[in-house]
């Protein structure tokens, strides 16, 4: 039997331009380590217990991890962030309960390789037009069943929008 592992990358959401212009006049992408952002992503790691929580900004090309907790990476290219797929659905938490058998992640590399994902939950961040910038998000390399406090990270998210729109 040939096994096939699937890798999509995200399509570009509708008004691709604009996001981006939105993206730019954020200046996120321009700030470092904000700490207050940062006590937001370690409170996700903690509450969700996971090794690796993080606030992803979508750019160009890249996805870019303005903070992070356990990934030591600063970017990756656009097309293996799962966060790129959240920002299709920007009212929508993206839940990815084992990313091995999702047909979008299978063959990613970041499931194949380190970090071995396998849970992904995103709540996607918007600017105060409402375009898509990234998302908030916490990652674990064991699956899960279901994440009861999804409400929560939608909370941290939004004080994260609300510190990036400041």
């Amino acid at each position: 039997m040939i096994h096939i592992n699937f890798h999509s990358p995200a399509e570009l959401p509708p008004q691709e331009d604009l996001r981006q212009q939105a993206v730019e006049r954020s200046g996120v992408l321009r700030r470092g380590g904000d700490p207050a952002l940062q006590r937001l992503v370690d409170q996700a790691a903690e509450l969700f217990c996971v090794p690796i929580a993080a606030i992803s900004i979508i750019d160009r090309d890249r996805q870019f991890l303005a903070v992070r907790k356990g990934y030591h990476q600063e970017e990756t290219p656009r097309a293996i962030s799962f966060c790129a797929h959240a920002i299709l659905r920007p009212g929508e938490p993206l839940l990815v309960p084992d990313a091995r058998h999702d047909r979008r992640f299978a063959g990613n590399p970041q499931v194949i390789f380190p970090p071995h994902i396998r849970f992904y939950a995103g709540i996607p961040l918007l600017d105060r037009q409402g375009y898509p910038l990234g998302a908030f998000c916490v990652v674990d390399s064991k699956p899960r069943a279901d994440v009861s406090d999804l409400f929560e990270l939608s909370l941290l998210a939004r004080e994260a929008e609300r510190q990036i729109g400041r």
